[in-house]
């Protein structure tokens, strides 16, 4: 097994990649990395010194690949599956890498903006930004909304990247700001991951962690018997 993913559980951009790997039943080790562990920290930096997870190695090819997207393409063009998560077809393609890009920066990054602002100490919360970051959210969430209305999936009729990044974002999404009730096509969508087995696997693996979620009291109960 020359793959070893260095993750943590909880943390929703290892969600992303790991869904890949479900998705595919690609084999692979997984590291936990624990940041709050100063020396484990600085393994982790000496390997990504960005300090950013997930992080995936390749032994067989003497690679370091960080980069969650740059992971899932490594992985597609590498070690292939069953699931074609960048479609051959440039045009296809860009259309998968766009709605990617539109997860990622549009509503994870707002996501974890709100979520990382709980974590400040007194006096120094970004009250500004974290209003900015919930408007950032419902404007991608009616964009999405108005999008998966003519698609099953985020790029089309067949689920990729882009399904692997949705998930996470709008898992932790959905709790800090929900979207149910305005945005049902993005409501149903959501659904719609959550009963592909590799989306219930993270999730499973990511439940006894979830106490440590900030929003945990908000976290709809169904998540935690899943």
């Amino acid at each position: 097994m020359s793959l070893t993913l260095y993750q943590h559980p909880l943390a929703s951009f290892c969600h992303k990649v790991l869904i890949a790997l479900y998705e595919n039943d690609t084999p692979f080790k997984s590291s936990l990395v624990d940041l709050l562990d100063p020396a484990e920290a600085a393994r982790f930096a000496a390997l990504w010194p960005a300090g950013k997870m997930p992080v995936l190695t390749d032994s067989a090819r003497d690679v370091v690949m960080p980069e969650t997207s740059v992971i899932i393409e490594y992985l597609d063009r590498h070690y292939p599956g069953k699931v074609k998560l960048i479609p051959d077809d440039v045009d296809r393609a860009l259309k998968v890498r766009l709605w990617d890009r539109f997860f990622d920066l549009y509503v994870h990054v707002p996501m974890q903006k709100i979520v990382t602002d709980t974590l400040r100490s007194s006096g120094e919360n970004d009250r500004r930004g974290v209003e900015d970051a919930r408007a950032t959210l419902n404007l991608a969430y009616g964009m999405a909304d108005k999008h998966l209305a003519e698609n099953t999936f985020a790029a089309g009729d067949s689920v990729s990247l882009a399904d692997c990044a949705a998930s996470p974002a709008l898992f932790y999404g959905g709790i800090v700001e929900p979207f149910d009730e305005k945005h049902p096509h993005l409501a149903a969508y959501f659904e719609r991951l959550l009963e592909r087995a590799s989306v219930r696997r993270v999730l499973a693996e990511a439940r006894p962690y979830f106490h440590m979620f900030p929003y945990r009291n908000l976290m709809p109960e169904r998540f935690f018997e899943m």
